[in-house]
């Protein structure tokens, strides 16, 4: 899991009908310090995230367990809201 920062949303008219229903949000990774770091990513909500919320996601073939038993075509998705970190 990665922490990120929501960035905004995605709005697609025309995409994979597997992607219907789902919400697209732009994100920037984060490092533990809370500093970006990386390439923005276009990820799924499975949470209910909104613009300005730190949350955390998913990579890979997991980006789909959320959807289960739908299969979308998702590489990342954002499965939890921080509320805050800290470090040791």
């Amino acid at each position: 899991m990665q922490l990120a920062r929501v960035l905004g949303e995605v709005v697609a008219t025309i995409k994979d009908e597997n992607l219907t229903g789902h919400k697209l949000l732009v994100l920037q990774p984060l490092t533990p310090a809370g500093e970006a770091t990386g390439r923005a990513v276009v990820a799924l909500d499975s949470v209910g995230a909104g613009v300005g919320e730190n949350v955390f996601f998913v990579r890979g073939r997991e980006a789909a367990f959320p959807f289960y038993p739908g299969e979308p075509p998702a590489d990342a998705t954002v499965v939890g809201i921080v509320d805050h970190w800290t470090l040791g």
